[in-house]
């Protein structure tokens, strides 16, 4: 039997190879906003919306269904936008913290509903941040947004493990997309810096974090609930040495 899956924010980047990745096992509904997927796959269908808009996430779990049993659900879809407590208003700062959790708890709550009416196991996984635990300065909204995430998911977990549904988080650390590029490209000492920071001396690629995912999604992690994965080259461990030069 062949299962579906449905990925948010998938139009490029890590939700790219993260659908790629899962149609080696079956259908991938990409749930985005129309003209931003320039790229076609045989297994991959796109219904575009707003993912923090219950209807779109709905209408993408029926789509995903009718191609196949729904059996994960990955919350991708991020707002990279900033605002600080000294710099922004209040509403401001609350905005974004709300469009980045929204996402997630929008997919959360579709699939979670999804699963029971079916009456079958599924799992679901929400992307994370090394910045839940370790913020970088200047980001405060996003890791905020990210720490509540990693909340939810342990909740989604304990909640709705007795419904056979698993709920984990993948933790990034710097990733080789379209928006490192340009950062890489405007900050010419980006590389040494990177390589300082993660101590596998790189930053990762969308296919590792894919490949990390489609594990959590899979029954060979059917024991693996709650838990958050750091996809980090050890940047979230990594602390520095007083004593180098």
């Amino acid at each position: 039997m062949s299962f579906s899956y449905v990925v948010t924010g998938a139009a490029q980047g890590v939700g790219r190879a993260v659908a790629e990745r899962l149609a080696a096992d079956g259908h991938v509904v990409v749930l985005d906003v129309a003209g931003r997927l320039d790229w076609q796959h045989d297994r991959v269908t796109l219904v575009s919306g707003d993912a923090t808009d219950p209807s779109a996430a709905r209408q993408a779990a029926v789509t995903a269904e009718a191609t196949g049993p729904l059996a994960g659900w990955v919350n991708n879809a991020a707002v990279f936008h900033d605002a600080g407590l000294a710099s922004d208003p209040v509403p401001r700062v609350l905005d974004l913290i709300t469009a980045n959790l929204a996402l997630a708890v929008t997919g959360c709550h579709t699939a979670v509903n999804h699963f029971r009416t079916h009456g079958r196991p599924g799992a679901i996984v929400n992307v994370s941040s090394h910045q839940a635990q370790r913020p970088v300065r200047g980001a405060l909204a996003y890791a905020t947004a990210k720490a509540a995430i990693e909340g939810l998911t342990r909740a989604v977990a304990v909640d709705h493990g007795p419904d056979g549904i698993r709920a984990n988080a993948v933790a990034l650390g710097s990733i080789t997309t379209a928006r490192y590029e340009a950062y890489r490209a405007e900050h010419p000492e980006a590389d040494a810096q990177m390589a300082a920071l993660h101590p596998l001396g790189r930053v990762g690629t969308p296919g590792e974090v894919a490949a990390a995912v489609a594990f959590l999604l899979s029954p060979a992690a059917g024991f693996i609930n709650g838990a958050v994965l750091p996809v980090d080259g050890g940047r979230a461990v990594n602390g520095p040495d007083p004593e180098a030069r």
